[in-house]
């Protein structure tokens, strides 16, 4: 009887083991947080864990401070342990997270890609349907006379109908995501679907940057580097510098988010930003809206910026919320430490704007970099 007992009280204490195990496999799996709520089978956990991992090798390498810039980038390197960090000089070898590419670019960069003989994408990519719908603002024959939104968009899904089915098809055949004419714009389906703090991706138009505004690291580039980084090859960048940008005080009066770009497009001329990642910091961005801040990385293009970035923060967090992301808002609470500065980093360059005192600015004609306050 007594070896019965011991019998069954190990048998119990192995049921109750295993099924500890399998509550708390069931609580990580709840935990799991998709990219989007179209990539169930791709986790930013995953992410944001290669992230932390590959900080810490390059923060035992380097020993020094970080600038948010230097944490996303490096935080991507393909090899951590070996590859050489030198600002503006080393050329990088990353793994970006993501690929988003307009209808204009995706065909050839979807040919290109079918010729690999890859059965689907290495990352998740989508391909987003504006570029090719022309506005008009007159009655134009083509388009039976009308014009405005409505019968521009019938007139390109008519005019471009070749190329939205195979666009269309080629995405449902490799798993990239299609969002058809009349979906919006591709910068602002990515920053409410897409855009997460610390990721980064690379989009086929020099204003993919915008995702800045939700704390990503998001690079215009040409076909070819989307083609590569679809194929699952690492992505090569020569290491940017970084432009710091302090702002504050808060914006009054007629002043918006879109001036402190402007202001900054005087300062730096349209080559100021060339290979660099302008960074945004400080008091002041704690005033702005993501939408803000989105509009501010947009036109980093403007300055020839490799990309624009602004900081994680509070902003961030109720945006993602509002677009039925908390799940990943809370996550990348887990890891803000990641998704800001370091205290004492060092930048190439500082610009200081009190944006209580900025005004209203228009800028031109002819050049972008002719900053004029009203």
């Amino acid at each position: 009887m007594q070896t019965v007992s011991r019998v069954n009280k190990s048998v119990f204490r192995a049921f109750a083991q295993a099924e500890r195990q399998q509550i708390a496999c069931m609580s990580s799996a709840a935990e799991k947080v998709p990219l989007s709520r179209l990539e169930a089978e791709e986790y930013l956990n995953d992410r944001y864990k290669s992230l932390d991992e590959r900080l810490k090798i390059v923060k035992k390498r380097l020993n020094t401070p970080l600038t948010l810039a230097e944490k996303v980038v490096y935080g991507h390197l393909d090899d951590p342990e070996n590859q050489e960090l030198k600002r503006g000089s080393s050329y990088l070898k990353l793994r970006p997270d993501r690929v988003a590419m307009q209808d204009a670019t995706a065909q050839m960069a979807m040919l290109q890609f079918i010729s690999s003989g890859l059965p689907k994408t290495m990352v998740p990519s989508t391909i987003h349907c504006d570029h090719l719908i022309e506005g008009t603002t007159s009655p134009q024959p083509e388009r039976e006379n009308n014009f405005g939104g409505e019968a521009d968009l019938k007139f390109a899904v008519k005019n471009n109908k070749e190329v939205y089915d195979f666009l269309a098809s080629a995405g449902a055949k490799f798993g990239v995501g299609f969002w058809k004419p009349g979906s919006g714009i591709i910068h602002q389906i990515v920053l409410e679907n897409y855009a997460l703090p610390g990721l980064m991706m690379i989009g086929t138009d020099s204003h993919t940057p915008n995702a800045g505004g939700l704390g990503m690291c998001a690079v215009g580039v040409g076909g070819a580097d989307a083609v590569d980084v679809m194929a699952g090859l690492p992505w090569e960048l020569k290491a940017p510098k970084v432009i710091g940008v302090k702002l504050t005080g808060k914006m009054s009066k007629w002043t918006s988010p879109k001036d402190v770009i402007l202001k900054v497009a005087g300062i730096l001329t349209v080559k100021g930003g060339t290979g660099a990642i302008v960074e945004y910091f400080g008091p002041g961005v704690d005033t702005m809206s993501c939408t803000g801040m989105a509009t501010i990385c947009n036109m980093g293009a403007e300055i020839g910026a490799t990309t624009s970035m602004f900081p994680y923060n509070k902003k961030m967090y109720d945006y993602l919320a509002a677009t039925g992301r908390e799940a990943a808002a809370k996550l990348a609470d887990q890891y803000k430490d990641n998704l800001k500065a370091d205290e004492g980093a060092v930048y190439d360059q500082l610009i200081e704007i009190n944006l209580t005192e900025l005004e209203p600015h228009i800028n031109g004609p002819f050049t972008p970099d002719l900053a004029h306050p009203l």
